[in-house]
């Protein structure tokens, strides 16, 4: 082969290039009681709120999830406007995430910022964990979203995930 050698090194793709839809729209607080839908569940867990907090932040967060994978895009320490991005299902459905609020040990809330998929114009999710004792705590999962047009008939796919990721998470606070 002639001409200049290969290049042994990619240029990093630009944040938005392997989405081809629109961005999804930024979201507060107050979008998780105003959102069309919504999905929570608060599990009692017998253990600390610091050992559950440390499984929410660390390098594998919700990896008793089945079918999701995240990853964190900023470096540590985390706080508001840290970002990290999600693959469900094997990657048919990608995010990218932005954290709104960030109140260490106690609280966190982000909306997705962009998706592989037409399917929504925003969704958000906030995470409390709670003391309930000494060695036990709550943990609070709310998921707020609103569909597009296209994504409305997708509820039964939406409620099946969001299911799945409570049932998994049942599963994994119970036998831990």
């Amino acid at each position: 082969m002639s001409g200049a050698p290969r290049a042994r090194f990619q240029t990093a793709p630009s944040p938005r290039s392997d989405l081809h839809v629109p961005p999804l729209q930024p979201v507060d607080q107050r979008f998780f009681d105003s959102a069309p839908a919504r999905n929570s569940h608060r599990w009692s867990i017998r253990r600390p709120t610091s050992n559950v907090w440390d499984e929410l932040v660390s390098d594998r967060p919700m990896h008793w999830c089945r079918g999701q994978t995240i990853d964190w895009t900023s470096p540590r320490p985390f706080s508001v406007g840290t970002t990290r991005e999600v693959k469900v299902l094997g990657g048919a459905l990608k995010l990218r995430e932005r954290f709104f609020l960030w109140d260490q040990g106690r609280r966190y809330s982000f909306y997705m910022t962009d998706a592989n998929v037409p399917l929504l114009h925003s969704i958000a999710e906030d995470y409390v964990v709670e003391a309930d004792g000494p060695n036990r705590c709550t943990f609070t999962s709310t998921v707020a979203l609103a569909p597009t047009a296209l994504g409305k008939p997708g509820g039964a796919v939406y409620g099946f995930l969001f299911n799945r990721f409570f049932k998994d998470t049942t599963r994994y606070f119970a036998t831990s």
